[in-house]
């Protein structure tokens, strides 16, 4: 895979700055590693590659929290429309910590709002601050619930209109069960972009019968990870990952 990530041109951070797409259409698929090589064999002529100090597959690692009640995994369980998660993901690479609150409202549009921070300590005031203005749940009602880290391989198209994250090597650590779940040669990838603007992949992974495929990390890592929690919707899901998993 290294060699084939050093065949895309370079994009850097600051090139990137016109791609934050904070307020963004996603889709995600859910492949295995053997069809990623094959979709990067095909994409290194229409998309650029993060390349930071030299790295173009960075490890990232991320805690969400949840209320004491598992309300945010129950909304998205239930399939509600405006849905909020919250997060503290580290750029190890970049040593940068941010705490983020993605929404994603009945639209299907996804808002993510972040600051930087140092530490995961909620009684700090300007988190505080921040979590009163965009989150909806109490932030005295909030625990950590899930860690997890992988690598990520971020694409920029050459019109700069799109960015796709490929996520690789997945692990779960449920930090109240204290259960793990190592997500083996599972790939998540994740198409992000400014509206329906054209996108030259979706044509590589339609020829690579790579299709539309939900995968939310949190989710599905605490349903993989907490016997006590309901799964209801997801259990269709975790049987599609399993089928993936097996066609290898």
């Amino acid at each position: 895979m290294n060699e084939l990530l050093a065949s895309f041109a370079p994009i850097t951070l600051d090139e990137m700055s016109s791609v934050k797409l904070m307020n963004r259409t996603d889709t995600k698929f859910v492949a295995t590693l053997p069809k990623l090589l094959q979709l990067l064999e095909m994409a290194h002529g229409d998309y650029f590659a993060q390349e930071i100090d030299g790295e173009r597959n960075m490890l990232y690692d991320t805690t969400y929290f949840d209320t004491d009640t598992f309300a945010m995994y129950r909304e998205h369980q239930h399939g509600h429309a405006n849905r909020q998660k919250i997060r503290f993901r580290t750029y190890v690479s970049s040593h940068l910590q941010f705490m983020e609150v993605k929404t994603k409202n009945n639209h299907g549009r996804t808002k993510k709002k972040r600051i930087e921070v140092a530490d995961m300590d909620l009684q700090d005031e300007e988190k505080r601050q921040f979590l009163a203005k965009h989150l909806r749940f109490d932030a005295d009602t909030l625990v950590p619930h899930m860690h997890n880290y992988f690598h990520r391989i971020t694409l920029v198209n050459k019109g700069k209109t799109e960015r796709l994250t490929i996520d690789t090597d997945l692990q779960f650590h449920n930090l109240l069960t204290d259960n793990h779940k190592d997500m083996g040669p599972l790939v998540i990838i994740e198409l992000k972009r400014d509206g329906l603007v054209y996108s030259p992949v979706l044509e590589m992974l339609r020829q690579l019968h790579i299709h539309p495929h939900g995968f939310s990390k949190y989710c599905m890592g605490a349903a993989m990870t907490n016997d006590s929690l309901p799964l209801n919707r997801f259990k269709v899901k975790l049987g599609d990952v399993e089928r993936i998993l097996k066609k290898m």
